[in-house]
């Protein structure tokens, strides 16, 4: 039968979900511990692939086993491997699906959060980026949507990311106070940053963003160079000529790892 797993991780000290030589992933503590209490080699496919250092909230990979009592037994499953797994990493639920159902190719949309903060805390910095200049969020929400609909990303994507296409639809794109916004990034990180001084969450930012697909560290060149607009290096408008060029050199530098989730990944209900 084949699987849905329901996991969020904490990729500080992963080289990403995708498996790697000589470096730990998501992927392969996940697969060793799915092998390891199924007794059967378990192979998983995830529905995107993270960059070293940025996190996920309800990551969805799928796999195929010989069990057929997962669906029965899944909340046992799920505390059994949770078990096994490093404390960074956390299952939530298994669930069947149809045998032909996809975790990558069958998504519909998948959703972005970045966080960024303005006064220096260590008890975020693995969770939120430090930004210690004012940025006018404003301008950047006014650059941010001009990149709502389908256009070439490849001023934004990594260089020689192997993508057959540079085309994505953004539906969604909004840089919101942090306060009024935890809703969105309950349960797992609300309690982080509700627990600490009210300074934290007045002075910070959250960026969403929602597209059908994302190309490598496409998140976070756009959050890069939203952050020049915000800090008046660049105009709003100067994000069409960006997307123009199609050359990576036209947009800024890519923001760092640290304060970015996958958040949300959307299925039609034909997959289950």
């Amino acid at each position: 039968m084949r699987y849905f797993i329901r996991l969020s991780y904490k990729g500080t000290h992963y080289n990403g979900w995708q498996i790697q030589h000589n470096a730990p992933s998501v992927q392969a503590e996940l697969s060793n511990a799915l092998s390891l209490y199924l007794g059967e080699p378990i192979s998983l496919c995830g529905a995107g692939r993270t960059d070293t250092g940025v996190h996920a909230i309800n990551f969805i990979a799928h796999f195929d086993s010989i069990h057929l009592d997962l669906l029965r037994k899944h909340s046992h499953y799920a505390y059994k491997l949770n078990a096994i797994l490093p404390p960074d990493i956390c299952v939530h639920a298994i669930t069947s699906v149809l045998p032909q159902a996809h975790a990558r190719f069958d998504a519909l949309s998948r959703t972005y959060l970045y966080i960024i903060h303005f006064i220096k805390n260590p008890f975020i910095q693995e969770f939120s980026a430090f930004c210690p200049y004012p940025l006018n969020m404003e301008k950047m929400n006014n650059a941010a949507s001009l990149l709502l609909g389908n256009h070439d990303f490849s001023p934004f994507s990594k260089l020689h990311g192997g993508n057959k296409t540079s085309f994505c639809t953004i539906s969604h794109a909004l840089f919101t106070p942090l306060l009024p916004s935890f809703s969105q990034i309950q349960p797992l990180l609300h309690p982080l940053f509700s627990s600490l001084s009210p300074q934290c969450s007045l002075n910070s930012i959250l960026f969403t963003i929602k597209s059908n697909r994302f190309l490598r560290n496409m998140v976070r060149a756009i959050v890069g160079t939203l952050i020049s607009v915000g800090r008046g290096k660049i105009e709003p408008e100067d994000v069409v000529t960006i997307l123009q060029k199609k050359e990576r050199s036209a947009a800024s530098t890519s923001a760092s790892a640290q304060g970015l989730f996958l958040c949300q990944i959307e299925y039609p209900y034909t997959v289950y």
